[in-house]
């Protein structure tokens, strides 16, 4: 039965345990005397909620602590065994699968190189397959206890009814590509276990956003700075984020030919790929045979002798310029969406680190306006290189909360009477 607002009781049953969940996840553990407060809820709709949610098996106790004069209240936590996730970064030289715990322990991984194939979509699929068949073997976990698995990618993800999420990267040559239904295809996990595809940058910025820098933040904006560049913004109005193609902004009419095809993208020239192809074009020194993450390293150390030795200056001059580029860059995305925060991540931006985040934050600020520059802070982000595993795994978790700590029911045979449907609906709990 719906009421004024259109929310049925049960959907009230929903929103009540979504909100305990959330608040014991993020703020445990507590007292059921303490979540009243902290969720807005009645003493009795906490019993109620907290009940059904034990019974389920997400909650059980932590201890307790003494109340004023009273009985010692027992604490409360989220269940870490009550349900797990995995969580998939299709990154540029390998793929990485992670299998979580509820509370985002991590209980086993699986890294697969790409090598020389690149992102051909058949051995990306295998390697998502494999590495998840290799992380719940190691665990021994069965695969139907799954709540999800997340997958970030490259490019845009289309949702659609009838083929699922549909992958457009062209910088990756991947052009509409189902990669729902091709993992759906053979796949070991059973048809109740579902997939949740998104942008790596914004599985990044998710992840930043719950556990990282940008926790507490209103507004922010979290960049991914690897082989490419991406962004996810993140606003009151979109609060789980928004995948931004940040890095195929042109900065300069007729400049470098970009991995999408285009003249002039920001990824032309402030990718690792980009950098590394710069350097090597004015006679740096890239070793040979070296992966981005080796080469850059060296690119590093050649900028910035540890040693205290004279600098590479090809290689500083490019870094620098590199510095100005993003900077250039996020002044842009200051001036569109004047964020409290910005944050870089990626394993390009954690590997560059502190050496290279000072010049970006100068220029950024001298090319953008000076009342949103005033405003804004730019730093790390805090989370590490898992930061893109870590953020797929919390779309699964995301989507449990939302339920109320509740699977998705199967599919039935035939719907049930509504006069049962209704019945149900008006029994409290």
């Amino acid at each position: 039965m719906a009421g004024r607002n259109g929310r049925t009781v049960r959907d009230l049953r929903r929103a009540n345990r979504t909100a305990v969940l959330q608040r014991l996840y993020f703020d445990g553990p507590l007292s059921r005397f303490e979540l009243g407060p902290a969720t807005g809820l009645s003493s009795g709709s906490v019993s109620n909620v907290v009940a059904d949610l034990v019974a389920d098996g997400l909650l059980e106790e932590a201890g307790s602590v003494g109340s004023d004069g009273g009985r010692p209240r027992t604490l409360l936590r989220v269940a870490p065994e009550s349900g797990h996730m995995i969580g998939v970064d299709v990154g540029e030289t390998r793929v990485r699968v992670e299998l979580f715990d509820l509370t985002l322990t991590e209980l086993a991984r699986a890294e697969l190189p790409l090598e020389q194939q690149g992102y051909e979509v058949e051995v990306i699929v295998d390697h998502i397959r494999s590495g998840t068949a290799e992380v719940l073997a190691a665990a021994g976990l069965a695969p139907e206890r799954l709540l999800g698995v997340g997958i970030g990618v490259p490019g845009i993800v289309e949702r659609t009814p009838d083929r699922g999420a549909v992958v457009h990267g062209q910088t990756v040559g991947w052009d509409a590509i189902e990669l729902e239904s091709l993992l759906r295809d053979g796949s070991p996990l059973p048809d109740t276990v579902p997939y949740f595809i998104d942008n790596g940058a914004r599985t990044l910025g998710q992840a930043e956003m719950w556990f990282g820098a940008g926790r507490g933040a209103r507004n922010a904006l979290v960049v991914l700075f690897g082989s490419g560049v991406g962004a996810c913004l993140v606003t009151p109005e979109v609060e789980h984020g928004r995948a931004v193609e940040w890095g195929h902004l042109t900065v300069r009419v007729r400049g470098r030919r970009c991995r999408c095809g285009a003249l002039g993208c920001l990824e032309a020239y402030a990718g690792a790929a980009s950098l590394l192809a710069r350097w090597r074009e004015e006679g740096g020194s890239v070793p040979e045979a070296a992966d981005e993450e080796t080469a850059l390293t060296a690119m590093l150390a050649a900028a910035y002798p540890p040693d205290g030795t004279a600098a590479d200056p090809v290689a500083l001059a490019v870094l620098e310029e590199t510095a100005e580029y993003l900077g250039a860059g996020l002044s842009d995305l200051i001036n569109l969406f004047q964020p409290e925060r910005i944050l870089m991540g990626g394993w390009a931006g954690l590997q560059l680190g502190s050496r290279f985040l000072p010049a970006v934050r100068r220029h950024a600020l001298s090319y953008a306006l000076r009342h949103p520059a005033e405003k804004v802070t730019i730093e790390l982000g805090r989370l590490g290189p898992d930061a893109v595993t870590v953020g797929a795994a919390i779309l699964p978790l995301a989507d449990f909360f939302a339920r109320g700590g509740r699977r998705p029911d199967p599919d039935p045979e035939s719907p049930p009477p509504a006069w049962r449907t209704a019945l149900q609906e008006r029994v409290p709990r």
